[in-house]
């Protein structure tokens, strides 16, 4: 038995000299230590020996016992010390390495564009009002006045989703929310996206932006509809603006019409811009058909409104000198960093 605890000693000592890591360690600790250890099963034994005997070994077991808890703690400290060495090694940082560069984010030419139109209507007095994108045929045809016949209603031009549901093609149809849950006095507008069936080029795409405006109140006419335009124009573009309308039609308006505003690259004396023309188209309008208010149960002997409806691309791509509008979807930062 003496012997068996020297050898049990030596290979101990001789393990935990070539342990290169704690679970190493831990390994000869339970191999010698356990409760199934080389040690203990010798302890264990000892009943079958005479009370000198018992005595003897069991001094010779406990010695045994103290030098290897002695070496196992001694190599547990070394190991740890030795992790925490590589550890540090593999987490150290060069204070003097260049720092990555942080490039701070940038808002988009059309968030932009739309932050600049909702703070003039604001200061005009109108309210921010917003409706969903996908929408009823009703809300986005029926009541706008757009009758079964209507050459936009068809699928060529519309995603529909079933027969009563589509993606809006306009944000008129804000209007139509506006009226069936407001009554007047009501001055609103209502910025937001649209989608129809257009095959992508430089000037259309089967996404894009609108900003819908709707005043309703006792005596509104023609003339509070261009002086209220006149003077968004002149506030977007520079109080040199002039505009212009033309007559249009539109089934939700009537009369309606189309509105320009003078070139605010050459001052309206004709460039690329416009064409030579001088002018520049950036929205429909006109006075809300009775039928439309009808809808949302207003008087129409009594109330009478107007609406227009703006491209939001188009007025940036006007403003900003972009030539494509697919630039705008392609989400290249060498663009967009161009508006900072």
């Amino acid at each position: 038995m003496q012997e068996r605890l020297k050898q049990i000693l030596e290979e101990s000592k001789e393990q935990l000299k070539n342990a290169v890591s704690l679970q190493d360690a831990e390994d000869v600790r339970v191999k010698v230590l356990g409760k199934k250890g080389q040690l203990t099963e010798i302890l264990r034994g000892m009943g079958k020996l005479t009370p000198e005997e018992r005595k003897e070994l069991g001094q010779a077991a406990n010695q045994v016992r103290a030098e290897i808890e002695a070496h196992l703690e001694e190599t547990f400290a070394h190991l740890k010390e030795k992790a925490q060495q590589a550890k540090f090694e593999a987490e150290k940082i060069d204070v003097t390495e260049p720092g990555r560069g942080f490039e701070m984010g940038n808002k988009h030419p059309i968030t932009v564009t739309i932050e600049e139109m909702s703070k003039v209507f604001k200061s005009m007095g109108y309210s921010l009002v917003e409706g969903p994108e996908v929408e009823t045929v009703f809300n986005n045809f029926d009541a706008l006045n757009a009758g079964p016949d209507h050459p936009a209603r068809d699928w060529t031009d519309t995603f529909y989703i079933s027969d009563d549901v589509l993606l809006r093609t306009q944000t008129s149809c804000v209007q139509v929310r506006t009226l069936q849950n407001q009554q007047p006095p009501i001055r609103v507008f209502a910025p937001g996206r649209c989608f129809r069936c257009d095959t992508p080029d430089a000037t259309h795409s089967p996404m894009f932006h609108q900003v819908e405006g709707l005043v309703v109140d006792e005596g509104i006419t023609m003339a509070d509809l261009k002086g209220a335009l006149d003077r968004f124009a002149k506030q977007l573009f520079g109080p040199e603006t002039r505009t212009k309308f033309r007559p249009h039609h539109f089934p939700f308006t009537e009369p309606s019409a189309e509105m320009d505003v003078s070139c605010f690259k050459c001052g309206g004396k004709g460039c690329r811009v416009c064409k030579g023309s001088g002018w520049i188209e950036i929205l429909g309008c006109g006075m809300v058909h009775p039928n439309v208010l009808k809808v949302g149960g207003i008087d129409t002997e009594k109330y009478t409104g107007f609406a227009f409806g703006i491209g939001v691309e188009r007025v940036a791509m006007l403003k900003y000198g972009i030539d494509d509008i697919r630039l705008m979807y392609e989400n290249d930062m060498r663009f967009i960093n161009q508006f900072k």
